[in-house]
């Protein structure tokens, strides 16, 4: 662990095990200067300390972009989600880090754990700030709202403003038809973006014309799968990558666009819905290129923000203003203060200076 230290933190890192459950995990609360470190807890089977403080540095500049009051953290379990009790699992995880919850970490879904886990967890410690993508029946914003893909569409719209491209009529392919892709589509279609490319894991969807919302989700409900859309061209879910767009849209998995497909890449802008799809290295040649790259932090806070609204009391209406604004607002920021500069370098400017005057501040 030793080796991850610089000028931002981590402050605390706790490795806690219960010998009764197994239960064995990692918090990192990176950077409180702004807020209690937030993040979420993730249950895999493989995870590592390095994994961890990765994530928790990424929330803390997340945190500060999003302009919530909030610093950066991120937990992990080791265990496989499907052959333990994750409820027992939890509990043991929230007994042993109770001394700095929630003043120091507030809790949050992430993979493999969900709205239920939350409730366990804000049950253990004794107070609902625990935890935020709590059920609404405890006063949660449940991510099921899509916080995260309306602000995606937020984000997608500044990026086409500053292209100069209608949002109207403009065409999107989108990889992934969850949580995250199903709203994205949602706020986008109702603007008259065309989506013109939707993929799962059978294979891509694709109709020149767009497809119809409804009938998208009737049909992925219905059949199971995208590709089952009357009337689209199916092709392999690889070649949603190279299709020609104006706006491509990773929204699944980590490092999909990579050496070997970025040269198929014909999409005037990027909107990274996912976390680190693209590595920093292909993100500079896209930026050479004059392809507009909004990165993950800013193009996916409205998860986050969700979550800060969740922790003041605020409700779902007041959840959906307060991701606009926050989303536009720091998107439109980045891009005007890019200078050159590729677009993660300017958010990340931003971000540290705003961690920084908060660090300043509390000396």
């Amino acid at each position: 662990m030793h080796n991850f230290k610089d000028e931002y933190g981590p402050e605390r890192v706790f490795e806690v095990y219960d010998p009764k459950t197994k239960m064995h995990g990692v918090l990192v609360i990176d950077n409180t200067a702004r807020g209690p470190g937030k993040g979420g807890i993730r249950m895999v089977p493989d995870i590592s300390a390095q994994e961890v403080f990765g994530l928790a540095r990424a929330m803390t500049w997340k945190n500060a972009l999003a302009e919530i009051p909030f610093g950066g953290a991120k937990a992990g379990i080791k265990a496989d989600p499907k052959k333990v009790d994750k409820s027992a699992i939890m509990r043991a995880f929230a007994d042993k880090i109770r001394e700095v919850v929630p003043s120091m970490y507030v809790a949050g879904p992430d993979m493999n754990t969900t709205e239920k886990e939350m409730a366990v967890f804000a049950d253990e410690i004794g107070t609902l700030k625990a935890s935020t993508g709590k059920p609404s029946s405890m006063g949660g914003l449940p991510h099921e709202l899509g916080s995260t893909g309306f602000g995606v569409a937020q984000s997608a719209f500044v990026a086409l403003e500053h292209a100069k491209i209608n949002a109207n009529g403009a065409k999107v392919a989108l990889e992934g038809f969850g949580n995250v892709g199903t709203f994205t589509m949602k706020f986008m279609t109702e603007r008259g973006a065309k989506i013109v490319a939707i993929s799962d894991s059978k294979g891509t969807a694709y109709l020149e014309s767009g497809f119809d919302y409804n009938k998208m989700m009737e049909t992925k409900s219905k059949k199971g799968t995208v590709i089952a859309y009357p009337g689209a061209k199916v092709l392999p879910a690889a070649d949603l990558f190279g299709l020609k767009v104006d706006v491509l849209i990773p929204g699944a998995r980590p490092n999909v666009i990579t050496d070997a497909n970025k040269a198929n890449v014909k999409a005037k802008i990027i909107v990274e819905a996912a976390n680190i799809p693209i590595s920093a290295a292909i993100e500079n040649e896209f930026a050479a290129k004059g392809i507009l790259v909004i990165p993950d932090f800013v193009a996916n806070a409205g998860g986050v923000i969700s979550s800060s609204v969740e922790h003041a009391g605020g409700s779902e209406k007041e959840m959906f203003a307060m991701v606009e604004d926050r989303v536009v607002r720091n998107t439109r920021l980045m891009l005007e203060s890019m200078k050159g500069m590729k677009a993660r370098d300017a958010a990340l400017e931003i971000a540290k200076a705003r961690v920084k005057d908060a660090m300043d501040k509390r000396q």
